[in-house]
């Protein structure tokens, strides 16, 4: 069999990220938005170590072959290390000289100023040495590197390495976490002429970091011996391990197992900001790490966990009102719902569709909560991923409907990584309110998002209500993440829906649904069937059309189906947020492939998917990415749009992220990514998809209100003659 041409998916998704830094480095984007985008660029690179590097560095150590990882196109586990080096060492390199080049400086104008050491006035010098000594000095603990051991300090913390004149002896100091890492200046200490470069530092909102600090006066922890050199430094440790399904005992302390052994697993990378190279090596040594797994980067160096600094509430809280132009300027979402009807007389009137954040979260939280407040809601069945934080509205609803004596099925996914800890205590929490919990499904994800709501009717007959959507019951995300939400009452739909909660409690035949499929069962060969139905029907004077869009495309499955389509003509447009390993533009292949990847001041997270099907147009949506671990390891969703309004609403939504010229990039058959922006003609008008959605999603609406408006006259007026409204 000939190999499937295919980019390589951990290259690809370190273009993905620095898309992400790409967006940081426009100019025309206000200045604390651009750092919050390396914010995002650096904390998705902790994820990405401690889950993907840590399984290449595990094929290094078990000897696997290129060919054992078919998303990996035959790369051998040790060239993609080097590679994957190569990237992220220069785009960290990138971001740096536009952080320090660009954004500190120009916040300086704005009355902002994040300060290192060497910009400390002495006034300030002296008030943090104070600082240190009175509430820093008595949290830390120094600890020796002994025979190349790294003691155990966890994962993902920042720490202090002193270099001792004594043998060259190294010690590390853990940066406590339980205190505030950004310290604010009081503004007078700056008022005063001072003997550095700046001969009068102007009164502003300065702030200094813990680490700072700990590295200025950490020697005063080694009384009687003299400091060489020290650091900053922080590492990443393996996250790339699973529980023990098999186990026997109780499945929620095999996942707390799980935690811990998270916190002191194999270390993965090591970024570090400093020159020394004696302390550089000890520190590698001990963490049994080699020159590829170490990164330098300037000050900051855990620019994933300051995003604090980029919220405007966080200066706010210190006394200090940032400017407006530091910022986006809010898009406030659309309210769809009447707080005085009935969510469930809404849905009776028709199919609803929500497309988050540009429309509330509300309308999702309302049909929970108005489910657990309803006596005549029967049954409540959900699935729960992510949820947000201690506060969830939509766990404390469900809890609330379980204690008044409603049948409360609950599927929380405990595998949800870096969620599992929250998610073991809404368990908890459930259950104690009289809930059913399960937890997920043995060797699969539950990863589909649905409720399903059973209510008796007025004359006695009970109806079924659903929610289905790509994202999360996270009213947190719901803010800032784009997904696509439906709400109906159809019976057909309903039923799947039923169904599907049977199949995760294991009491269901999976033949039996009929519109909606179910990885890992029937979802890939849905979709290829899709596109090979596509293939079979076009002509050259009716292409077959395609429209996808993804977070990530990688199965070399669903990439060879479309390779095929598009060698018999079928034009194929994909719009792939992250990872996308198929490779465009190759003649007698993919040639009829566009692929544009769309970023924005949101997160890209819908899924939904077109074809034209010679005329009969099909649109669904989805909780799937297209990569291998949906279609085999994960409970997904894919579901259909059979309201005409909502699906034409649906597939122009779809041809927007096609025409966007600001945000978007376009992947070309070489592998790289052409940023739309810079090849964009000055007579070009400038079109941003999310802002487009936003004013389109604002103008549907009110047209929406404007025909209740209407129809609810008619219906007065009718009344009041004594007339029969159909």
């Amino acid at each position: 069999m000939k190999e499937l041409p295919m980019l390589n998916r951990e290259l690809s998704w370190l273009d993905y990220n620095a898309r992400v830094l790409q967006e940081g480095l426009k100019g025309s984007l206000p200045l604390l938005e651009q750092l919050n985008f390396m914010c995002i660029f650096a904390s998705n690179l902790d994820e990405f170590f401690m889950v993907r590097v840590a399984a290449v560095k595990t094929a290094v150590q078990t000897g696997q072959t290129g060919q054992t990882n078919e998303e990996w196109a035959g790369m051998e586990p040790r060239a993609l290390l080097e590679a994957i080096h190569e990237k992220v060492q220069a785009s960290y390199d990138k971001l740096h000289m536009h952080l320090h080049g660009t954004i500190l400086p120009s916040l300086v104008q704005h009355g902002i100023q994040f300060v290192q050491e060497k910009d400390w006035t002495t006034k300030e010098s002296r008030y943090l040495e104070r600082l240190f000594a009175e509430r820093i000095y008595p949290l830390l603990t120094p600890l020796r590197l002994e025979d190349n051991h790294f003691p155990s300090t966890g994962s993902l913390q920042v720490h202090v390495a002193f270099r001792l004149e004594e043998n060259d002896s190294v010690a590390i100091i853990q940066v406590p976490k339980n205190i505030d890492r950004f310290i604010i200046l009081p503004q007078y200490l700056s008022l005063e002429p001072d003997n550095s470069a700046n001969s009068m530092v102007i009164a502003a909102f300065r702030v200094a970091l813990l680490e700072d600090v700990i590295l200025a006066f950490g020697s005063k922890l080694f009384a009687g011996l003299k400091i060489s050199s020290g650091l900053i430094f922080k590492v990443n440790r393996d996250a790339d391990f699973s529980v023990d399904e098999d186990r026997d005992d109780d499945f929620l302390t095999a996942m707390e197992e799980v935690l811990t052994g998270r916190q002191n697993s194999t270390p993965v990378r090591m970024v570090y900001s400093g020159e020394d190279q004696v302390l550089i090596d000890a520190l590698r040594q001990s963490l049994s790490l080699d020159a590829l797994d170490l990164y330098q980067a300037d000050w900051l160096i855990d620019l994933g966990r300051v995003d604090e600094l980029c919220n405007p509430e966080f200066y706010k809280a210190h006394g200090f009102t940032p400017d407006r132009v530091l910022f986006f300027q809010p898009w406030k979402p659309v309210q769809l719902f009447e707080e005085k009807g009935s969510i469930f007389d809404w849905i009776d009137e028709h199919d609803r569709f929500v497309n988050l954040p540009y429309e509330s979260f509300d309308v999702v939280q309302r049909f929970i909560e108005e489910s657990a407040s309803d006596p005549s809601v029967l049954g409540i069945k959900m699935t729960l991923y992510r949820t947000s934080g201690m506060n969830s509205p939509i766990v404390h609803a469900l809890a609330k409907a379980a204690r008044s004596g409603k049948q409360v099925v609950v599927l929380l996914e405990l595998k949800a990584r870096f969620d599992e800890e929250k998610n073991i205590s809404w368990a908890t929490e459930l259950e104690q309110a009289g809930a059913i919990v399960t937890y997920g499904v043995a060797r699969l994800k539950v990863h589909a998002k649905a409720a399903l709501i059973i209510r008796r009717r007025q004359d006695g007959s009970i109806a079924r209500y659903i929610h289905l959507s790509t994202g999360n019951y996270n009213e947190k995300t719901a803010r800032n993440y784009v997904d696509f939400c439906l709400f109906t009452a159809n019976p057909s739909l309903c039923t799947d829906i039923a169904l599907f909660f049977n199949i995760l409690t294991g009491y269901s035949n999976i033949q039996s649904l009929s519109l909606i499929a179910l990885s890992p069962f029937d979802l890939k060969d849905r979709i290829i069937g899709f596109i090979e139905r596509e293939a079979a029907q076009t002509t050259p004077e009716s292409p077959g059309f395609i429209i996808a869009k993804l977070n990530s495309l990688s199965d070399p499955d669903l990439i060879a189906a479309l390779y095929r389509a598009s060698a018999k003509g079928v034009q194929i447009k994909l719009n792939v947020r992250g990872v996308c390993t198929l490779i465009p533009g190759m003649a007698g292949l993919s040639e009829n492939i566009e692929v544009c990847s769309v970023l924005g001041r949101y997160l890209e997270h819908g899924r939904m998917l077109y074809f034209r099907n010679g005329g009969s147009e099909e649109l669904y949506i989805s909780s799937a990415d297209w990569l291998q671990r949906n279609m085999k390891k994960r409970l997904e969703l894919l579901f259909p749009v059979l309201d005409k309004e909502i699906k034409a609403r649906c597939k122009d939504i779809l041809n927007i992220y096609f025409a966007d010229n600001t945000h978007a990039y376009r992947l070309k058959n070489d592998g790289t990514w052409m940023d739309l922006s810079l090849s964009r003609r000055p007579e070009d008008p400038l079109l941003y998809a999310q802002e487009k959605l936003h004013k389109m999603t604002k103008k549907t609406v009110r047209n929406l209100e404007e025909k209740q408006e209407i129809l609810q006259v008619r219906r007065s007026k009718g009344k009041s003659i004594g007339q029969s409204i159909p």
